[in-house]
């Protein structure tokens, strides 16, 4: 979790939503968070592998993302680990995400969560699901890719 020179560090990673979905677009939003949740967050303490995104009145919140509390504050102050947290994006990205979400049966998955100048951002992604017969299909691709690059690296 190093911080790079662009001035952002990636605190918690959803590797296995690219295995699972079918990426179409990404999209970086804000978080509206608690200060407990910010501590948490800078502590690496997150968990996106089962979060997702519902679109509810024109406004986008994150559903079932994990981020535990933190250790050495009172428990009055602590959050609850999985509340629902509203995502911060411009108006017309929520609207053609609505239209997206609403007409072509897709998804919004959480892929990352990031610091960016001291600002706690998530990627998110605009997804269909992957049937079994496709995730086969890419791993079959990625093995074939891994030995091909081992067959030019070894003559």
């Amino acid at each position: 979790m190093a911080e790079s020179k662009d001035g952002f560090k990636v605190v918690s990673d959803n590797r296995q939503a690219r295995h699972e979905y079918e990426i179409l677009e990404t999209f970086e939003a804000g978080l509206e968070l608690l200060g407990t949740e910010v501590k948490s967050i800078r502590a690496g303490k997150v968990n996106l592998r089962d979060g997702y995104a519902l679109i509810r009145d024109e406004e986008i919140w994150l559903h079932n993302v994990h981020i535990s509390p933190h250790s050495t504050t009172n428990k009055v102050f602590n959050h609850d680990p999985r509340r629902t947290r509203k995502l911060l994006l411009h108006r017309d990205e929520i609207r053609r995400l609505i239209g997206k979400v609403e007409q072509k049966g897709l998804t919004l998955i959480p892929l990352k969560m990031i610091l960016k100048r001291g600002w706690v951002k998530v990627d998110l992604a605009l997804a269909r699901g992957k049937k079994l017969h496709d995730k086969r299909e890419s791993l079959k691709r990625k093995q074939e890719k891994r030995e091909i690059e081992r067959a030019l690296k070894g003559s």
